[in-house]
């Protein structure tokens, strides 16, 4: 199913790339949603102070709470060379593991303290699968923020857990869902698979260790977030076949995605149709919703979770909003090439970012509505100008067609906020 196409769309002017200073969260956030998903994992950072009140604030957790995550703390006398980092990470890995001897799965997430030491958490974490071997798995990935923005913390994650799972021996085909959705989003994808009759069907990740999908030639998989480039080589590596698609943002973006699964299977078009019309019609009557505040108005993405491209197109096709200026940290323009076709062809595409040149951009044009980092929306608000938390589209269920309503309605809430606000 091919998703319309007006005579003024299609973006492919140059991308305006800039370096300099970023605004954006590192990888080690990606935890506070990792945690969550896969039931029986523990993530263990080994970094600072800082780090630890970094996952503290973000995850807003209890004090008496068990979390699943944790910081072995880099202290000044390991940072000055005077113990042995892999003899006391072996010291807090076993203490922990004795005390929640629950954990099937422990990564070790480096950060940018580990880095900066040259601690060798592969070498570690091979180490430690061969010594807790039959109880726990150990993998590694880095969280760091050098160079990175926040949602590469999960990139890294499901590669590193691609590189460690199994080969699919079994000969069939199978389709996998590759991202981590809240539960109730990925339950209403599975079953309409499952009435679309493809199958089997995984995700990665799986929400217990031992449920992980393997992975071999038969695989077909679909991206359910744009910033996996790293899972995806690494599935591709070994032999699966991504599915090029929309992603699975309000009633266009899912019907592509699904759509891109049912031609890959062989499902008879008139029962695609049949099965997706109902959560289609859905979805389309709670974007309606949305449309009147939203349709007209104009809105800039400053660069933050790699979610920008989708999401603008989605605002421009489905509620006739007008990106002025879409950032994104960095731009995989095969895995965006259905959602670069569909973006106004005037707006301006921006990969990277230099805060100070983007904001003056900004000022410049006076969208309606600037989707940006927590650090630059109240400075923006004092300034007149109406802002969108970017983290709010992270942290929100917003795929599928039952959440196109919801997703709309994070663009309107600010609009209708300003009115009511205006004097």
């Amino acid at each position: 199913m091919t998703p319309p196409r007006p005579a003024a769309l299609g973006c492919d002017a140059p991308v305006l790339r800039e370096r300099g200073q970023r605004e954006v969260f590192c990888g080690l956030t990606g935890i506070i949603w990792l945690h969550r998903k896969v039931q029986d994992a523990f993530f263990l950072v080994v970094g600072s102070r800082t780090c630890a009140h970094l996952l503290q604030s973000a995850a807003g957790v209890m004090v008496f709470a068990e979390p699943r995550f944790a910081t072995a703390i880099i202290e000044e006398r390991d940072l000055a060379g005077m113990a042995d980092c892999n003899e006391e990470l072996d010291r807090v890995v076993d203490r922990l593991l004795a005390r929640r001897p629950e954990i099937k799965l422990l990564f070790l997430v480096g950060s940018c303290p580990s880095e900066v030491i040259k601690l060798d958490l592969s070498r570690a974490a091979a180490r430690l699968s061969v010594k807790h071997a039959g109880t726990t798995r150990i993998l590694n990935y880095s969280g760091s923020g050098i160079e990175t923005t926040f949602t590469e913390g999960e990139d890294a994650c499901l590669a590193a857990l691609v590189a460690d799972a199994a080969a699919d021996t079994t000969g069939a085909t199978s389709l996998m869902i590759v991202g981590a959705l809240p539960d109730v989003v990925e339950d209403q994808f599975l079953r309409l698979f499952a009435e679309l009759g493809i199958g089997p069907v995984h995700t990665l990740p799986a929400r217990r260790a031992a449920a992980m999908p393997p992975v071999g030639p038969h695989t077909r998989f679909l991206l359910a977030q744009p910033f996996l480039g790293e899972t995806a080589r690494a599935l591709e590596d070994r032999g699966a076949t991504r599915l090029d698609a929309l992603f699975p943002f309000g009633a266009e973006g899912t019907t592509h995605w699904l759509h891109a699964a049912a031609q890959s299977f062989g499902v008879d078009e008139m029962h695609f149709r049949r099965t997706i019309a109902p959560g289609r019609e859905r979805a389309k009557r709670a974007i309606a919703h949305s449309h009147a505040r939203l349709e007209g108005k104009s809105i800039t993405f400053l660069p933050d979770s790699q979610l920008e491209i989708p999401l603008a197109r989605f605002l421009a096709t489905e509620l006739g909003m007008r990106p002025v200026e879409v950032g994104t940290p960095y731009l995989h323009r095969r895995h965006l090439a259905h959602e670069l076709a569909l973006l106004p062809a005037e707006t301006l595409l921006s990969e990277g970012q230099d805060v100070d040149k983007q904001l003056d951009r900004v000022r410049a044009a006076r969208p309606d509505l600037t989707v940006c980092g927590l650090g630059l929306a109240n400075p923006l608000e004092a300034e007149g100008l109406t802002t969108k938390w970017a983290i709010e589209l992270v942290f929100s269920p917003i795929h599928g067609f039952d959440q196109a309503g919801d997703l709309a309605e994070l663009f309107a809430r600010p609009l209708r906020r300003r009115d009511v606000l205006r004097v």
